[in-house]
């Protein structure tokens, strides 16, 4: 049986002793210190888990070209691989908590048709500078770096992006993201239900949540509706392929059936037995997207 949404927040946030201890001085600050919980709940509703040094310890192969930019006031780590060095040029990004390793099986894939895979390490992520980073700062960021692709005079075949990243990037699609193409794997369908799974974990009171959210969007400048299906699906011009596994217990199979009817025209893959993130390795899946993206 596969885990519900809350469930698998659960056991994200409550991996360590020390994770337990916040939530306990989390809950306890809120009674005592509103204004401080709110910040202290900002600030670990940012931090990705699990820590991202994990995520250096993984060997990449020699053929892989490993650029570090700076980002804001953190950073983004570019991986490409040389092949087909004048062919176009596919973005693949990870999503939240994850590192562009997971991306690998799909850059292979796309090798194979030609393509150059480029791989994006977010913010606070994997190699990537900063300790904290948001949703709206991943849209900036694959904004960036599709930018600065097209400036060295890369095409920009298509963007391919895992979860909170496909929320990030259907965003930035709809604000003339240069990309051909767009695929969306197991995306999130609303930030705000984010919000309120972490509260619940925590023990926030929907006073402290509410005010949580508006530091987001203060402090980010965007409204977190403003990322949901219904506002970025009909300003998406390009072909938009959607892939969402029924089991999927972080994001629902309904969030990826809402970014497919609000998306013109949009393709929508849906499989069975894959989870949230096995659908980054299924040879299905990643024939599918190559032949989409090619």
């Amino acid at each position: 049986m596969s885990r519900t949404a809350l469930e698998a927040t659960s056991v994200f946030y409550q991996a360590s002793p020390g994770i337990r201890l916040f939530r306990f001085a989390l809950a306890t600050s809120q009674r005592l210190w509103p204004a401080l919980a709110v910040r202290a709940a900002y600030r670990l509703f940012g931090t990705p888990l699990p820590p991202k040094w994990l995520a250096r310890r993984g060997h990449w192969d020699a053929a892989w070209h490993i650029e570090r930019w700076p980002f804001e006031n953190a950073g983004v780590t570019i991986y490409s691989l040389p092949v087909a060095p004048h062919g176009p040029v596919v973005l693949l990004v990870h999503g939240w908590g994850g590192d562009a390793r997971q991306m690998l099986p799909l850059a292979e894939a796309l090798a194979q048709q030609g393509l150059r895979p480029v791989l994006l390490e977010m913010p606070a992520h994997g190699r990537s500078a900063g300790t904290v980073s948001n949703l709206p700062q991943f849209a900036r960021a694959i904004e960036y770096v599709a930018a600065r692709l097209q400036q060295q005079g890369h095409r920009l075949r298509a963007v391919v992006a895992h979860s909170l990243a496909a929320n990030a990037a259907a965003y930035a699609a709809g604000r003339g993201l240069a990309a051909e193409r767009l695929v969306l794997l197991a995306p999130p369908a609303s930030p705000r239900e984010y919000t309120r799974l972490f509260a619940s974990v925590f023990g926030l009171t929907e006073t402290t949540r509410a005010a949580m959210q508006k530091l987001i969007e203060a402090r980010e400048g965007v409204l977190m509706p403003q990322f949901e299906p219904a506002a970025v699906g009909p300003r998406i011009p390009m072909p938009t392929l959607v892939v969402h596994d029924r089991g999927d217990s972080i994001n629902a199979f309904a969030d990826g059936v809402a970014y497919a009817h609000a998306i013109r025209d949009a393709q929508f893959v849906a499989t069975q037995g894959l989870g949230h993130r096995k659908i980054l390795k299924d040879a299905r899946v990643l024939g599918q997207v190559a032949i989409f993206a090619g």
